[in-house]
């Protein structure tokens, strides 16, 4: 399945769910849903994605937090599985993009582990709840009332189908303006509003 019909479904699912989101899931929630008022974008903090949640719902035990990590960004901050299960948050469904690249879309980079680290069993081994492989899109459809009903926290690994790179020698990178490393800063300050002032 791509980054955004996995996006729409988990969107379609969400509720009021709070979704914390990085790399190409950000940009796939940003046409899905832009400037989603329940939204926290993990931009520049690549691996931080599931530490933003989990603080996020330790402070706000009944509602439902979302993350759509990267399996590039979860393996720089693997450790974070274990935290996330001592913590024990009880509202708390971790999403992993997994396409075996970095950078998806853009460079398309190689990863450690080239594929075969298992995200699902390493959730498990680390004392998440539940864990599910989820393949295709039908799948995915299929199954989010039971991940969304299930006891947390949930790991789902989503194979992902990684979008054709577009930079290159002749068409490097572009320099990022400031805006986007002061977003996370700005959703999280409307976040906070949206929330109130005690988390």
């Amino acid at each position: 399945m791509t980054t955004l019909e996995a996006c729409r479904a988990i969107h379609a699912a969400r509720g009021d769910a709070v979704v914390v989101s990085t790399m190409s899931a950000m940009k796939a929630m940003d046409e899905v849903a832009p400037g989603a008022p329940l939204a926290l974008s993990s931009v520049p903090l690549m691996g931080g994605a599931a530490g933003l949640a989990l603080g996020i719902a330790l402070a706000q035990p009944a509602r439902t937090v979302v993350v759509l990590d990267g399996d590039a960004s979860l393996l720089m901050e693997l450790g974070v599985l274990a935290t996330v299960a001592g913590a024990a948050p009880p509202r708390y469904i971790h999403f992993v993009f997994a396409n075996g690249v970095q950078f998806n879309g853009n460079a398309n980079l190689g990863m450690p582990g080239c594929g075969r680290v298992d995200f699902a069993a390493a959730a498990i081994a680390a004392g998440y709840a539940a864990a599910f492989h989820i393949g295709d899109a039908a799948q995915l459809a299929a199954a989010l009332p039971d991940i969304m009903a299930a006891a947390a926290p949930v790991m789902v690994e989503l194979a992902i189908t990684p979008c054709p790179p577009v930079l290159g020698k002749d068409n490097p990178f572009p320099e990022q303006p400031d805006k986007r490393f002061q977003r996370m800063g700005d959703e999280a300050a409307r976040l906070r509003e949206r929330l109130g002032a005690d988390w």
